[in-house]
Formats: structure tokens, sequence, C-alpha cells
């Protein structure tokens, strides 16, 4: 799967991350939050930040214990809810770490990774979908998407005690 855009949820709101398959053109939408997705964002325009943001210290770190990242996978939904893991690779083999779609999507990104979706999940969101989404990253619209991210400062990510 590649990811093919970022949407805006008309009803909720919400943005709407769009992944899709290059070789069936399957179009598999995941609702994540504005965090999430200013996070994607950034990955895909290939934002350079003075100080590493979360998914730049994942990384970090797993570079520094000698693993990598070789691809993240979307592997169930329970009760409407995606469930992803990490596929690392280190001396020991293979290992597999439970982690949020958007998270996984925006490591993979960064570490420029294939993104997998089970047979099963594919399946069961073809059954789910409804509706039409407005692509707003790339295209004509994606100042939209532009809009609603400048609403969001990276000062209002640091921790206030």
């Amino acid at each position: 799967m590649i990811v093919f855009g970022l949407a805006l949820d008309e009803d909720s709101q919400m943005p709407i991350l769009i992944l899709k398959d290059t070789s069936e053109d399957i179009i598999f939408p995941i609702w994540i939050g504005a965090m999430e997705a200013m996070s994607i964002s950034m990955a895909l325009n290939k934002v350079a930040v003075p100080r590493p943001m979360t998914h730049d210290l994942i990384l970090g770190i797993l570079e520094k214990m000698e693993t990598r990242l070789v691809a993240v996978e979307i592997i169930s939904i329970h009760e409407g809810t995606y469930y992803a893991e990490l596929v690392l690779q280190g001396e020991t083999g293979e290992r597999r770490v439970d982690c949020r779609p958007s998270d996984s999507i925006a490591l993979a990104l960064r570490a420029q990774v294939p993104i997998r979706v089970s047979e099963e999940v594919i399946a069961l969101n073809k059954t789910l979908q409804k509706g039409a989404f407005q692509e707003v990253v790339t295209g004509e619209d994606s100042d939209k998407w532009t809009d609603i991210l400048s609403k969001y400062s990276l000062d209002d990510l640091k921790y206030k005690m």
C-alpha cells in the first residue's frame, strides 16, 4: 500500500489517512487524530525540523540498537479500531511490536519501508466503505489541508507542567 493522501471527513471534521493499493486500486481509509495527521503530513512533505520529533526519535533509537524497521503491517480490526505492528529486524531475528496504524505509517514514511494490510482487513474494509473521499494533500485542494495543519503549532505540542 502507498499513502494516497490525507482527507477531511466532512461530517466529523476528522482527518482521514487514505492508503491505496497500486496494483488493485483498493482505497483504504483510516480516521486518525489531528496530531497524527500533522506528523504524517510532515513526513510526506519532507519537512525538516531542528530537533527530532517522536517518530524520528524512535527510528534513531532503533538505529543505535542495530535494529531496523523493515515494514509496517495493519493486521486486524476490532470494534472499528485498526491494529498494526512494526516489523523489526535485528541480530536476534524478526520482532513485532504493537503500534497504532497512524504511528506505524508515520514511521514507514520516514524509514521508506513497505506498508502492508492483511487480506482479512482489506476484505472487511471493503464491506464497511461508504461515501467518497476528497484528496486534500496533493492536487488542486492541497491548500485545505495546509490550512487545517497551520492551526497547529509545534509550540503547542510541548509538554506543559
